[in-house]
Formats: structure tokens, sequence, C-alpha cells
């Protein structure tokens, strides 16, 4: 049976993440990213399904960072559909509700609600964490922000369902292990993920991005970040889309390494359907 990582509790998206992509897996929650990463690198679990970015809240994971030292390769891409109940102990109505507590990232997905209501928030580490709090407490001056499948797993009454802001809220989460599958090159639409750092020189990040640009190779995402203190040259996590056996990946990616002193391919997995959705629509 395969093992799946990652951060949250049962109840998260983070579980809804994997149970869609890997039913009948073992599951095994951790408490923060690089716990779920190091789980793949050790052994404990076969794959990780972690968020890397929001529709409504940016980017979600560090994966930019921790990902290049992880040793870890991106096989997949998964994009799933947000929704957040209002959850509280049994027989609590909103009216009752002083407190709501969630994921930071899912208080600042259910904006709306929280100004309606005009509750104080607290920061939890996790959204079906929260969930699981309140039970405890048990007090029903207090309320959660969760995914729907929380309030049965903790015995919580749904107090307003889907108060999401954004009917549309989409999470994307990536699939990592501990070997590199590449997809072929006739597999279909495809992205690549991958590391480098820029040579130290005058205009290297634009020379070093300007193949993408004269090949047109449409880069989907780029993460900069810094390599211990200094003055050191920055590193970068980027997406594009396409194989790197393309004709215009593999120019791009050669004029990459000219202006470069370290690229890395992390990843070369399909194209999930809802971006081939998006680009249609």
């Amino acid at each position: 049976m395969t093992t799946v990582a990652y951060q949250g509790e049962f109840g998260s998206n983070s579980a809804a993440a994997t149970q869609q992509l890997f039913p009948g897996s073992a599951e095994l929650p951790c408490a923060n990213f690089e716990q779920a990463l190091d789980a793949v690198t050790l052994g404990a679990a076969d794959l990780a399904v972690i968020p890397v970015d929001n529709s409504a809240a940016g980017r979600v994971a560090d994966v930019h960072h921790l990902l290049p030292e992880s040793g870890l390769f991106v096989i997949g891409e998964h994009f799933l559909a947000i929704h957040f109940d209002l959850v509280g102990v049994s027989g609590t109505t909103p009216d009752q509700v002083e407190c709501v507590r969630s994921h930071v990232h899912a208080l600042g997905q259910c904006r709306k609600i929280l100004r309606e209501g005009g509750w104080r928030t607290l920061v939890s580490d996790d959204t079906a964490g929260a969930a699981r709090e309140v039970a405890e407490l048990g007090d029903p001056r207090h309320a959660a922000l969760a995914p729907p499948a929380a309030a049965s797993h903790y015995g919580l009454d749904v107090l307003r369902a889907g108060v999401e802001d954004d009917p549309d809220n989409t999470t994307r989460f990536v699939v990592l292990s501990r070997d590199a599958v590449f997809a072929p090159l006739d597999a279909g639409p495809t992205m690549t993920s991958l590391f480098f750092a820029v040579r130290n020189i005058p205009s290297a990040l634009y020379k070093a991005l300007g193949g993408f640009a004269s090949n047109a190779v449409n880069l989907t995402k780029i993460e900069s970040y810094q390599m211990g203190a200094g003055l050191n040259p920055s590193c970068f996590y980027v997406e594009v889309e396409g194989h790197p056996d393309e004709p215009g990946v593999a120019l791009a990616l050669q004029e990459l390494r000219f202006f470069s002193s370290e690229v890395r391919i992390l990843g070369v997995y399909p194209a999930h359907a809802h971006r081939l959705e998006g680009r249609a629509g």
C-alpha cells in the first residue's frame, strides 16, 4: 500500500487532495511541510502531497525553498476546489460565536463572513486542526473555518456552509517522490519544474530568462530566495509549460545554463486537466 505524507490533520484539504489522488492509500499526517518532505526522504512515506499556491491567497508553502534541498522530485500536480464551512459544537448558533479559528490562509479566504460576524480570529496550524480544537473546547463561543469533511470527523455542527469568498477558490498541490519519474515526450501537455542559481554578473537573471521569451516558452511560476548570508547570487524555483526535450524548451534551458552557476530539473510531469481548462477558457 502506498503511504502518502501531507501537512495537516485528517479532514484537511491536503487530506482531501491525497484521497482524490491516491484513493485507498495509507495517510501520514504531519505537523509541518518539512516533516512531510522528510517522511519521504527517510522512507517513512512513499510520496508527499504539498500545496504550493491558492487562487485567492497566493503562495501556500515554501516549496520553492524546501524542494531543491530535499532531494525529492515533482511527479505530478493536482488542483483542488476549496470550500470552507463555519463549524461549531453541537447545538451552537452563529449568534453565540465570539471567536473563529483557522489556518491563516483560510481566514484570508473567508473575509466576508468574518466581517459580517464581527468575530475575533485565532490562527491555527491547520484548518482541520482548528475544528479539532473547537471540539476539544466544547465552547459554543468558539467556531472554526474548516473543510466540509472536518465537521463530521470531529462531531461538529455546520453553522454556515460554503463560506469562502470566491466560489472558484482553488489550491494547486504537487506530488513529491524520492525517485525522478519524468513524463515521456509524447505524454501530452507537460509541465517542467526546475531550480537554478544565476552567475554573479550584471543582468544575469535578465539574460538567463531571455531564452524562454525568445523561444516562446511560457514561464508560469518563478520564486526567488537567497541561499545563505552575505551577497550570494539569488536562487530561483521556476515552472514552465513544456518538456525539456521539446526544441523550444531545450534551447531555453541551454541559454539558462550559460548564465547560471547551477541548473537542476526537479520534475517533468503531465499538466493537470484544470490547467488546460483554464487555458481553453
